[in-house]
């Protein structure tokens, strides 16, 4: 039976095939197999087509049920691809892992209050306006006179520009205490109470009259926009090297970070510190032939609507008048002890006293030390003799060295040939055994000029310096920070720790002062860069940052903020020169 089956089945294709033949010549047997081939070639030269094709035969073969989401036919087990290729490799945001704590720390420890949103269209009225808002001194706690050794409390109130009160906080505002008969001034520490109020309070430290002074730096409105503008643009300034080889030269861009592939930039990173620079790569040149570093210039931000929060005379550092008299007098000191610290006064109000004042000119230090004034080239040669001084930084720093080589003739500024903004510099007292050099910081350093070969980061300089009692090194690194996200500044300071750690273990002896930033003169152009507000913050992470180590603070922020000259970048010679008593103050303390 079986057999009869099985040659009936093989006589029924054989028949078939013949009838099939019959049917269809066999010149046509040709055409169907070039058919069948063109349309194997196009379902296996598809992946998608043969993708569907291969999970439609394994589900007929499983005939098994499956618990997992069917996945559309289009997308069904792709091969897999190479991953996206990032549009670049570096970040303004990052820092190395081991600090990413600390990053967060320091981030959350300058968190500025809640500020108002500023849409588009936003209305100019609503913001706030420093010649409808006011201030009041509030009476002394318990009544009386004011007393040396008093604190006075001064309410700020902030309105906008049709005269409303703000009910919200997030305004900067500065607040001053000065007498510019006796050329005294000292610095108040506003609070913010989040509501549209502020308090500032201020330490009676001097004799006679005393006027408050309060300004508006910056509205909540114009902090909202800084804050959106340095997180969205930190490109916005740009700068240039020149690449060269030969006669042949090209120029490209340059920054902390670019936004390109890998393949397109040259990358300039110091393996040493981690700290980031990067070019466009030259079209015909190589990495290795960059000669030089330049400042080029920025884009404009903010524009349009928004450049109406940065206008001078208006919005932009203005005093605020006094709703009553802005006079105090302040007697002597009572001899019977006094309370002088008013009892309703918050904690964190009770512990925020000055760092200094001035007073005939000149500046007192509240935080022990003694500064002694160095008013002649004797002075200064004497205190400085035997010493070793090496200055990094930026041009805020360069001042000193300018200052030092000016009043003391016997510093004879030796000749390098090198660029006369950045140098690096050199001098020498021989009779004295007197050495100062001064070096910029690494990039971003808005120079005129630069060659790479002078460019070093202030770590690895610190990482070349002997050290020893004889030794002193100071610096500054703050105003070219402004334009970036405060990650930048954090990894470029704790690069600098370490160094300096390292330079303090092996050489106890060597005394480190570190000069913060200060206030300075602004316009639109000067808010997009160095800005009160960015330097605000990064003098709070600088001193964050160093808190825990040997060193000594020159508290520029204070000394700039409390004379009764106007604001400068590079403050003038009277501040120059205090500042410079306080370093020789430093240097000379156990002479």
């Amino acid at each position: 039976m079986q057999k009869n089956t099985k040659s009936q089945i093989e006589s029924s294709l054989l028949l078939g095939g013949q009838a099939l033949r019959k049917r269809f010549p066999l010149k046509y047997g040709w055409l169907f197999l070039l058919l069948a081939f063109v349309v194997l070639w196009v379902m296996f030269s598809n992946p998608n087509v043969a993708d569907h094709i291969t999970g439609k035969l394994a589900q007929l073969k499983n005939k098994v049920p499956t618990t997992e989401a069917l996945i559309p036919t289009t997308r069904t087990l792709k091969r897999p691809t190479e991953p996206p290729k990032p549009t670049s490799f570096c970040s303004f945001h990052s820092v190395l892992p081991e600090d990413a704590l600390e990053l967060e720390f320091l981030k959350n420890y300058i968190t500025w209050p809640e500020t108002p949103s500023v849409p588009a269209n936003f209305c100019l009225n609503d913001t706030s306006h420093p010649a409808h808002s006011t201030f009041t001194i509030l009476p002394r706690d318990g009544g009386g006179s004011w007393h040396v050794g008093d604190q006075l409390e001064v309410l700020i109130k902030i309105n906008d520009f049709l005269g409303r009160p703000k009910k919200s906080g997030g305004d900067v505002l500065f607040a001053r205490l000065h007498n510019r008969t006796v050329q005294a001034g000292v610095v108040g520490k506003v609070f913010d109470h989040r509501n549209g109020s502020y308090t500032a309070v201020f330490s009676l430290l001097w004799e006679g009259s005393a006027q408050v002074e309060v300004t508006l730096v910056h509205s909540s409105e114009a902090v909202t926009v800084l804050e959106r503008v340095n997180l969205e643009k930190p490109g916005r300034i740009f700068f240039q090297s020149l690449f060269r080889s030969g006669s042949v030269t090209e120029d490209t861009n340059c920054n902390v970070c670019l936004k390109a592939p890998p393949e397109q930039l040259c990358n300039f990173t110091d393996t040493h510190t981690g700290e980031p620079w990067f070019c466009y790569k030259p079209k015909t040149l190589k990495c290795e032939h960059r000669v030089s570093h330049a400042f080029k210039g920025f884009v404009p931000h903010p524009t349009g609507n928004e450049a109406k929060l940065f206008q001078s005379g208006v919005n932009l550092k203005v005093s605020i008048p006094s709703s009553g008299s802005s006079n105090i007098t302040i007697l002597p000191k009572l001899k019977v002890p006094n309370e002088t610290v008013p009892v309703n006064m918050s904690e964190a109000m009770r512990g925020a006293g000055p760092v200094g004042y001035y007073y005939q000119g000149v500046w007192r230090a509240l935080d022990g030390t003694t500064v002694h004034q160095f008013n002649n080239a004797t002075a200064i040669s004497q205190c400085l003799k035997g010493k070793v001084l090496h200055l990094y930084g930026d041009s805020t720093v360069r001042q000193w060295f300018e200052f030092l080589i000016a009043k003391a003739p016997d510093l004879k500024k030796f000749d390098l040939k090198t660029p006369p903004k950045t140098g690096p510099f050199m001098a020498l007292d021989y009779k004295n055994n007197i050495l100062l050099t001064f070096r910029c910081h690494g990039p971003p350093l808005r120079a005129p000029l630069l060659p790479v070969s002078q460019f070093h980061f202030v770590a690895n300089e610190l990482d070349s310096v002997v050290g020893g009692t004889n030794t002193v090194v100071i610096f500054g690194v703050w105003a070219h920070f402004g334009v970036y996200p405060v990650e930048v500044y954090i990894r470029r300071l704790l690069s600098i720790r370490r160094a300096v750690v390292r330079l303090l273990t092996r050489a106890p002896g060597t005394l480190v002062i570190i000069r913060t930033g200060n206030p300075k003169k602004l316009t639109l152009r000067e808010s997009l860069t160095t800005d009160d507000y960015y330097a605000l913050q990064r003098d709070k992470i600088l001193r964050a940052i160093f808190k825990e180590v040997n060193v000594r603070l020159l508290d520029a922020w204070e000394m700039t903020q409390a004379h009764y000259l106007p604001h400068d970048l590079h403050p003038p010679q009277p501040i120059i020169k205090n500042m410079i008593d306080v370093i020789l103050s430093h240097i000379c303390s156990q002479r």
